[in-house]
């Protein structure tokens, strides 16, 4: 082992990079015979059955199951249980996770593959408790869904036939004797979902996602099963066992990076090592050659290298998102003997926390550039992980990208992503806020729980470390906030002796302080490290508007007006929301009409917020007037949402550079639901998506109502500086000008200002409140960049035209489709639907002005007969019951 550094720097040309340590290992030993290690998937054939805690026969036989994949789909695949997700059927599938369920395979092995000196089983995650036996022998307990498992097994392996099997067992039902045996159980989320009959918590002490227990937006599956890929890998010599690029130092002039590999060797040798990148010519090799002595056993050794101009990755918006592929590749001898690669982008990253006259600020800083993060709380895409593709994640990342997201906070509630996910967010430019998995309980403090963990974080931290999209690691969600906020914690301290909570908090501390901290540091620098979301890293209590990130629920869990969003500063927001339903299309792939009530079994049962449904009309009853129907209150839930959010979500960026971050709860579901996401299960945009794609975009003019004035503010992220022309208008609901007014103005780059207040006193001398708006158009070189509105009153209050009669024209150019509107009189949240076809629309939800048509641009496989046979028009005023 040994540190090698050597290179030569090369002057720009035309079609090449500047590099600096191209670097080629040579042996002067005699030639060793090696092969390259060989993988073979195991992911065909298997079968599967309950084994215990369930009386019924038919699931104790032999079913075939899909690898990867968890016992619940295996069932649904197999017609053993309906859909889990249709009407109430979650609450009849319970056994499924208190029961145990055993997996088999055979495969077949030659002369050929026994005869390397190493065949190991490779699992990539086991869910969650798993014995597994290779030939009936017993190789592997597995207790952690989040590890990755290597077991060396060619003693065990034989020619011919071989036997694979991988009991499951519940991590209820396994887990029950040892919680029942502590002195105290810890506090849980999932004791508010149900479970096991006595409902003690076991989910503190199994690392399992916790959502499977169930969560306020998600039903209760607890999954079990191979869920994913298993492999048997043979190698001779050596393999690698891992490949990273180090980002020590990074600048638009030169990259200082070192070139990491951990290498397992069977005993000692020299080995020839080649490292390139895809850009690279032969001419760029170094003429240095090194002898690298190998000892048996794991070898780590690091490369130093200098990238000169390097093209560096940017989060959206801000550049271009360059990446590298890095090859390495060992030869003993002349024989290859082991390769690898990653693809990784250059760019520095930082979590600015300086003192500041808010407080000490939370920003992140990549590649000099102070970010203003604009995004959405991601959770895990399907209540089983196996159905969420590349293809849906990619759905929903670009519809992030399409609303100026740069920014997704992946929630440590669920499971970490998989690898496409990852490289979706490179690719896009999307930073992502990454969690470990704890999505709010307490959690032990034995030795082996934390050890568990400690793997459990360098398995993650080594695959995702290469991907420029991770710009921060965080140890949990909300666990801090709960030990000194939530009411559940509050009991539980006041439930044990003094030492006892001294002892739960300081176990919570080691684990979020040191022993995750330890492994960021270790393994995942220079991307920085938070303890918990919110957090202001243990300087004083969290979720505080002057240190740290902040969650806000006062508006939705207190019932606070939407109002009250414009009275917090936080330095950092990662989390505030409001539900709405998904739209009636999706509604109806869960529930008949007979369940189109709030207060259905169904209805109840897709609402996992205890009051949610409730708590929506409420809301709803305070700003609108009632719904007329069903529709009409799925309809009104999603503006209602959309309009909530948005004044959050404004403020905040007008508070820029106070406030560095906007990151609303949820982007996304794991079933069909009323919940707090802007994209419904089947990734159908709802309202909020749409106004999203206003109020994040990069310039944005945004009014503030409050008090007797109107503060009309503009946001920019531009780099640049802007020259524009803000154009303001008091119009009546038919359109009549009462005032018409432009002023030039000078916008800085990454700013928000007021840029001139309108006196309410004055337009009330001009106009009914009730029966006028202002309009406020921000136009740059000609062309409209933002719009937005204000009302004087509550909806409810205002005399809106009812049902304003709108006019459309469709048109069809090359493979996509325009509709242009037109109404003579204001027509609010415009709402455009085309019955079960699949309509991709640039706009939707929005505000007709009088006499102003709107093209909105649309993308669908049907033919414009049907679009226009099954178009639907909604707006505001007619949803509203007419009495």
């Amino acid at each position: 082992m040994g540190l090698i550094h050597s290179g030569f720097l090369r002057s720009r040309a035309a079609a090449t990079l500047n590099v600096l340590g191209l670097l080629l290992f040579c042996s002067c030993a005699a030639p060793v015979e090696a092969a390259e290690p060989a993988s073979r998937n195991l992911d065909a054939g298997w079968q599967f059955r309950a084994v215990a805690n369930t009386d019924r026969s038919d699931v104790r036989e032999w079913h075939p199951a899909q690898v990867p994949g968890v016992v619940q789909t295996d069932l649904l695949h197999s017609g053993l249980i309906p859909d889990p997700f249709d009407r109430d059927n979650e609450f009849r599938l319970q056994w499924i996770g208190l029961a145990d369920w055993e997996y088999q395979t055979a495969f077949q092995l030659d002369a050929a593959s026994l005869a390397h000196d190493h065949a190991d089983l490779v699992f990539d995650g086991l869910d969650t408790l798993a014995d597994v036996y290779l030939n009936d022998q017993a190789i592997l307990h597995a207790d952690n869904m989040f590890r990755h498992w290597r077991v060396p097994a060619k003693a065990m392996l034989k020619p011919g036939a071989n036997t694979l099997r991988i009991v499951f067992h519940s991590p209820v039902e396994k887990m029950l004797p040892y919680v029942k045996s502590l002195p105290y159980v810890l506090p849980s989320i999932s004791t508010n979902n149900y479970g096991n009959e006595e409902n003690i918590a076991t989910a503190p002490y199994t690392r399992k996602a916790p959502y499977n227990y169930g969560w306020d937006w998600g039903p209760r599956f607890l999954t079990e099963g191979i869920w994913q890929p298993v492999r048997l890998e043979t190698w001779d010599a050596l393999r690698i066992e891992s490949f990273h690029i180090h980002q020590q130092s990074i600048t638009a002039d030169l990259a200082n990076v070192t070139a990491e590999l951990e290498i397992e060797a069977s005993r000692p040798t020299t080995a020839t090592l080649t490292l390139a990148h895809d850009e690279m010519s032969a001419s760029q090799v170094s003429d240095g050659n090194h002898t690298l002595q190998l000892n048996a056993g794991i070898n780590r050794v690091s490369f130093p290298l200098r990238i000169a101009s390097p093209r560096l990755w940017y989060p959206v918006g801000y550049g271009a998102q360059n990446r590298y592929r890095f090859a390495a590749s060992i030869r003993i001898g002349r024989d290859a003997a082991a390769r690898a690669e990653t693809r990784t982008g250059l760019r520095s990253v930082e979590l600015r926390r300086v003192p500041d006259q808010w407080g000490k600020s939370f920003e992140f800083v990549v590649n000099g550039i102070s970010v203003f993060a604009k995004g959405a709380d991601v959770i895990p895409f399907d209540s089983f992980p196996n159905r969420a593709t590349p293809d849906i994640h990619r759905n929903i990342l670009q519809s992030a990208r399409d609303a100026h997201m740069n920014m997704v906070r992946e929630w440590g509630g669920g499971y970490y992503e998989s690898d496409d996910f990852y490289d979706i967010c490179d690719e896009l430019g999307i930073m992502v806020w990454q969690e470990f998995m704890f999505g709010g309980d307490m959690v032990p403090g034995d030795v082996a729980f934390q050890e568990n963990v400690r793997q459990e974080a360098v398995d993650q931290i080594k695959r995702l470390r290469d991907h420029p999209s991770i710009v921060i690691w965080c140890g949990n969600n909300e666990i801090e906030t709960g030990w000194h906020y939530w009411g559940d914690r509050q009991q539980f301290k006041e439930s044990i002796s003094a030492d006892a909570r001294d002892r739960v908090w300081q176990d919570y501390v080691i684990l979020f302080a040191d022993v995750l901290k330890s492994a960021v540091m270790q393994y995942a620098d220079p991307v920085p490290y938070t303890p918990s979301s919110p957090s202001a890293n243990f300087e004083e209590p969290p979720d505080n508007q002057h240190n740290g990130d902040m969650h806000y629920w006062q508006v939705w869990h207190a019932q606070a007006p939407a109002s009250d969003y414009t009275q917090q500063f936080p330095r950092f927001m990662s989390e505030f929301g409001f539900q709405s339903f998904p739209e009636m299309r999706t509604i109806r792939t869960f529930a008949k009409p007979e369940d189109f009530n709030i207060r259905s079994t169904v209805m109840q049962a897709h609402q996992k917020n205890k009051g949610g449904n409730e708590r929506i009309l409420t809301y709803m009853l305070r700003e609108y007037r009632e719904p007329k129907d069903f529709a009409s209150f799925v309809y009104l839930s999603q503006v209602q949402q959309a309009e909530i959010i948005k004044i959050g979500a404004e403020h905040l960026r007008r508070q820029r550079p106070r406030t560095m971050g906007s990151l609303y709860w949820q982007l996304n579901d794991c079933w069909p639901v009323a919940s707090w996401a802007s994209i419904d299960y089947h990734g159908r945009w709802k309202a909020l998506q749409y106004y999203a794609r206003r109020f994040y975009d990069d310039v944005l003019i945004s009014p503030f109502l409050h008090g007797d004035k109107v503060d009309v503010y503009v946001v920019s992220d531009k780099l640049q500086p802007l020259s524009g022309t803000i154009h303001m208008r008091l119009l009546d609901f038919s359109g009549k000008v009462l005032l018409d007014q432009t002023k030039d103005v000078q916008v800085a780059a990454q700013s928000s200002a007021i840029y001139f207040t309108v006196d309410n006193v004055a337009i009330a001398a001009k106009a009914d409140p009730h029966q006028t708006f202002l309009v406020f158009d921000l136009e740059v070189a000609g062309k409209k960049m933002s719009r937005n509105l204000v009302f004087f009153d509550i909806t409810h209050n205002l005399e809106l035209p009812v049902a304003p009669q709108i006019e459309t024209t469709l048109s069809k150019t090359g493979e996509d489709y325009a509709i242009t509107l037109r109404s003579s009189k204001l027509a609010r949240n415009v709402y455009l639907s085309f019955g079960d076809f699949d309509v991709q629309s640039s706009d939707n939800y929005f505000d007709l002005l009088p006499a102003e048509a709107i093209t909105i641009h649309m993308k669908s496989a049907a033919t414009a007969e049907q679009l226009r046979a099954a178009m639907k028009i909604v707006s505001l005023t007619e949803a509203f019951n007419s009495n």
